[in-house]
């Protein structure tokens, strides 16, 4: 169906129309009234006794019968009566309505020809060319055309055009669009959403949501750095000195964590973390948040009634629980209250709901960094060598996948073995080209590993330059046994080095709190950003592009949710760990630091965490 619209007429044709086009007939009092009465009742719900309403200012008004006629129709719809609406809308002609209403009849029209069945009449009344639509409708019609099309059997259609409706939700009806983009995506399978994704640039906007949908059915996908626009924390134009943009901080916030034996030791970590960055808010004499501490025991029950604890309790925030299947257990209640910020992110990789944002110190941001540090230096091939630990394979993982999709190529990976010292059998059988311009080696394990092996690739003089992820450092310097270390560039939380402007030094911490001091300080700054978030959940949702700059690296959320970070780069120099020049965008960070409310997730404890830096 088109927009007709009156284009050079003749006078003869112009007073042929004159009989059929409504002419700018003003309503009378009392049908002004009646108008007003209808609409009264439609807003209250009352959709039966409106449409009648409307339908008899129909009868009694033949200038305005269509315009009422319309309102009768999408008053049925309201209820949920798309065939009695249909039956109304039989006698509505297009020519006579004004304004918004031809395009409203159109979407009345696609909606019912898809309750019949027939969605080639609703995509066409939903993709008419020169169509033009009013803001208020656009939704509705980006809505209709996604169900058309997929109800033609075009699910890739169907979720970009869900895709284009992102931005303008918020709340539950942004989560449950999300995830039929995904259930879209999904039915294409892996290997047509991999082409797709290979075809694409890095920028397209449907790259994040390929790359969400591959995640959920097993694949590793690259994940590059999120972009960095603008630091939250302005202070706002005529506001009060505390008050900065964004800056919402609830009355009263519960923190969940387990006080089991194996896990006393993170949580404990965690916890000195937060208090610490709560008592130094109160320098910036920002609103605080009244704070309520929780066992949640470690286990997927425990949790949940700790929760509902914090609920009954009046919490208005809760952040935690810590480990994956506490997380799985909360968030997945068919009900939450409140919402959470995760201080992990559930095994089954299921996309946040609107009410749960998740943050957690994952080794595929680490190898994905590392990934991009490669390319940004010129390198675009890769020897991989890992320990047996979890945490290093999902590093691995992530490392390939985004230098994959940078241009660049692992040549071989190989594992260490978790006992033993003598490496030279792994590394000659990796036939590593020693004097190639354009490789490197990355590696992921625990420092002790690292010393044995550097040794060993030198003594075969292998002199590429060495990438690793965070778990090469120990957290605290030490000289004379890193010296072996020599080179090395790995990515880490800023925190450790006094990297980030604005935060409690970190020296002075860990010479009060020993909780603060060696591989124990990433939980530590872990639980300083789970505070520091706290305030800035809903903006960093809200606003692409934001960040926080945090303890554990710059803080921003992406559109599904979940807290990513964006790390500091250090090397070992001398023994001594120094971050580089450079690493954290330092010029866009604020001189002075918003009120510390940040919430995040933890890196592993020194003894507790099995394998990975995340519980």
């Amino acid at each position: 169906m088109r927009l007709y619209r009156a284009a050079g007429l003749a006078l003869l044709i112009s007073f042929a129309l004159a009989a059929c086009v409504p002419t700018a007939t003003k309503r009378s009092p009392a049908e002004i009234s009646a108008m007003q009465s209808a609409d009264a009742l439609r807003q209250q719900g009352q959709f039966e006794q409106a449409a009648q309403a409307y339908l008899a200012l129909a009868s009694a008004n033949a200038a305005h019968a269509d315009s009422y006629r319309l309102n009768a129709a999408e008053t049925y719809r309201q209820e949920g009566e798309l065939d009695r609406a249909a039956s109304v809308l039989a006698d509505v002609r297009r020519e006579r309505l004004t304004d918004d209403e031809p395009v409203r009849l159109d979407l009345l029209r696609a909606e019912i020809a898809l309750h019949h069945g027939d969605p080639r009449a609703a995509l066409a009344l939903t993709t008419q060319p020169g169509l033009r639509v009013p803001q208020a409708l656009q939704l509705r019609l980006l809505e209709l055309r996604a169900r058309a099309l997929d109800a033609s059997g075009d699910p890739w259609g169907a979720a970009r055009t869900r895709v284009q409706m992102d931005d303008a939700l918020s709340g539950l009806d942004r989560a449950q669009n999300q995830r039929q983009v995904l259930s879209l995506l999904g039915r294409l399978g892996v290997a047509e959403l991999q082409r797709r994704a290979g075809a694409m640039t890095r920028t397209d906007r449907m790259l994040p949501w390929i790359n969400e949908a591959l995640s959920q059915q097993g694949v590793t996908v690259a994940h590059p750095q999120p972009e960095l626009n603008q630091p939250v924390g302005t202070m706002l134009p005529g506001a009060d000195a505390n008050v900065r943009e964004g800056y919402r901080i609830p009355s009263q916030i519960a923190l969940l964590l387990p006080a089991t034996r194996e896990l006393a030791g993170a949580s404990s970590s965690i916890r000195e973390g937060f208090f610490a960055a709560y008592a130094d808010a109160s320098r910036n004499h920002a609103p605080r948040a009244e704070l309520h501490v929780y066992d949640s025991g470690g286990s997927a029950d425990s949790a949940v009634k700790a929760y509902q604890q914090a609920v009954r309790d009046g919490a208005q925030l809760v952040i935690g629980p810590l480990t994956r299947a506490e997380v799985s257990a909360v968030i997945g209640q068919s009900r939450l209250p409140v919402p959470v910020l995760a201080l992990n992110h559930p095994d089954d990789k299921a996309m946040p709901s609107a009410s749960v944002t998740e943050f957690g110190l994952l080794p595929e941001t680490e190898g994905a960094q590392a990934a991009d540090h490669l390319i940004e230096r010129g390198l675009h091939t890769a020897y991989v060598i890992i320990s047996a630990d979890d945490f290093a394979q999902r590093a691995a993982d992530a490392f390939k996948a985004e230098l994959l999709a940078r241009g660049g190529q692992v040549v071989m990976q190989r594992s260490l073995p978790t006992s033993g010292v003598n490496f030279g059998d792994t590394i000659a059988g990796m036939s590593i080209a020693a004097d190639n311009p354009d490789a490197a080696v990355f590696i992921s394990m625990r420092p002790e590993q690292a010393r044995l092996l550097l040794p060993q690739l030198r003594i075969r003089r292998i002199t590429l330059p060495v990438f690793a992820t965070s778990h090469i450092y120990a957290g605290s310097d030490d000289a004379g046994d890193d010296r072996d270390l020599e080179g090395v560039e790995f990515c880490d939380a800023p925190w450790l080095f006094d990297a980030q402007p604005g935060l409690p030094p970190h020296a002075g911490m860990a010479a009060l709190l020993p909780a603060a001091t060696g591989s124990a300080a990433r939980l530590f700054a872990f639980g300083m950003d789970a505070w520091n978030l706290a305030p800035y959940l809903e903006w960093l949702r809200d606003h692409p592009g934001s960040y926080l700059p945090g303890a554990t690296g710059q803080l921003t959320a992406d559109q599904f949710g979940r807290v990513r970070r964006v790390l500091v780069w250090a090397k070992f120099t001398d023994g001594v760990a120094r971050p580089l020049t450079g690493s954290l965008q330092m010029d866009d960070a604020p001189s002075a630091a918003p009120p510390a409310d940040v919430p995040v997730n933890p890196l592993p404890a020194p003894a507790s965490s099995a394998g990975s830096n995340t519980p």
